[in-house]
């Protein structure tokens, strides 16, 4: 019951196939569309974003249940590691934006002249800015490996200490995630338009790292599953996991309608440009983005089956991963690129060499240890879970 996962020759070539396919199209596009600076940096950041908010899923989905003192995720806690592993390479990738900083922030330009954001430049400033990444990704670095060493030391031995440990770790990185998840929204992406702010911006940002950290759990389970692996992992699991992509999606449009609602109820009429310029400069994109990443799962996951059909709940995943890729390229693009941007081949090229990398990063890391966790005081619950 305790397999390891064999990452075969075949998926490997896979994975390193997308990854050139990736190149190939970034190559064409330079040959064909001859992207601007500021156009490969957006598309930096939004990928390393993306995969960096998936990594952070992982931890923080273990840190949630272990306070929670839930039972019926333990079986699955090998894949939520698994995803955590990829935080350093995002670490190092979003270092690179030292780069690109004048491409994508308006704010980091010495001339500006401007009131509103030299009003903000004792928070918005470059050295202030990198200081805050490396405290965000020390921290989340940290407490994931610390994490990990403590499920490793607990599969070779019952020794309830390390389960009590365990939780304290897992608070501590709450505690931690709590205030950084904000922060980083603010740093990273709403930074991007320096003139708006919005209170809800930091959840709005947590929540769709938390569905697409679920679709991606999914999906992950889906390939294992298909090669055989997880037997243990039945129906309530799955259906569990369908709820919270259910809940958290329906939680998503709130967040989406009320970060407007708040600032048109508080009679904020200058807010109002960050979403008239995507709603009146990108509607096809606007409304597709609430499509898939609300009425679709929506509708697609209302039926109590529905959520426990592995190949449905994988499909429904992978259209609410698609969506917050494009979520996230809306909150970018218009701020970085105007009313130039568009979603060309660098744009597919990039988001394919990344997952390419990701998948690998995250399937060889799960490689390397038993898929069933051991000695957990919650494992024989896991097993015999009922909805």
């Amino acid at each position: 019951m305790d397999t390891n996962y064999i990452l075969s020759k075949k998926t490997k070539q896979v994975f390193l196939s997308i990854s050139v396919i990736g190149i190939l199209l970034i190559a064409l596009s330079f040959l064909f569309e001859n992207p601007e600076s500021k156009q490969v940096w957006m598309n930096v950041l939004l990928n390393n974003l993306y995969f960096l908010f998936l990594s952070l899923f992982g931890v923080l989905f273990i840190a949630l249940h272990k306070i929670a003192h839930s039972g019926w995720h333990v079986s699955l806690k090998r894949i939520p590691e698994a995803l955590s592993t990829f935080l350093p390479y995002s670490a190092a990738l979003m270092f690179l934006l030292i780069f690109g900083m004048h491409d994508l922030y308006h704010w980091s330009h010495h001339d500006l002249h401007d009131p509103i954001i030299e009003g903000k430049s004792a928070y918005l400033n470059l050295p202030f800015f990198f200081i805050r990444m490396a405290v965000y990704f020390t921290g989340w670095i940290g407490l994931s490996y610390l994490l990990r060493k403590n499920s490793a030391s607990q599969d070779l031995s019952n020794d309830y200490k390390f389960h009590k440990q365990g939780r304290i770790l897992a608070a501590l990185f709450m505690a931690f995630f709590a205030v950084t998840s904000s922060t980083m929204s603010w740093d990273w992406i709403m930074s991007v338009d320096p003139h708006w702010f919005s209170t809800l911006f930091g959840w709005f940002v947590f929540i769709g790292l938390f569905v697409s950290g679920v679709a991606a759990f999914i999906l992950i389970i889906a390939l294992l599953k298909a090669q055989g692996y997880l037997n243990f992992v039945n129906k309530e699991h799955l259906h569990d996991l369908g709820k919270y992509l259910f809940g958290f999606s329906i939680f998503w449009m709130y967040l989406w309608f009320f970060q407007y609602m708040l600032i048109w109820y508080s009679h904020i009429p200058e807010e109002t440009i960050y979403f008239a310029q995507r709603l009146h400069g990108f509607p096809i994109l606007f409304f597709t983005i609430l499509i898939l990443n609300f009425l679709f799962p929506f509708l697609a996951l209302m039926t109590r089956n529905s959520k426990r059909n592995i190949k449905w709940l994988a499909m429904v995943a992978a259209v609410v991963l698609i969506g917050q890729w494009l979520n996230i390229y809306l909150m970018l693009s218009p701020g970085i690129m105007g009313e130039t941007a568009k979603i060309g081949l660098i744009e597919i090229g990039s988001a394919c060499l990344y997952l390419g990398g990701f998948l690998f990063v995250v399937l060889n890391a799960l490689s390397k240890k038993p898929l069933l966790c051991k000695n957990d005081p919650f494992l024989e619950e896991s097993f015999h879970y009922e909805t």
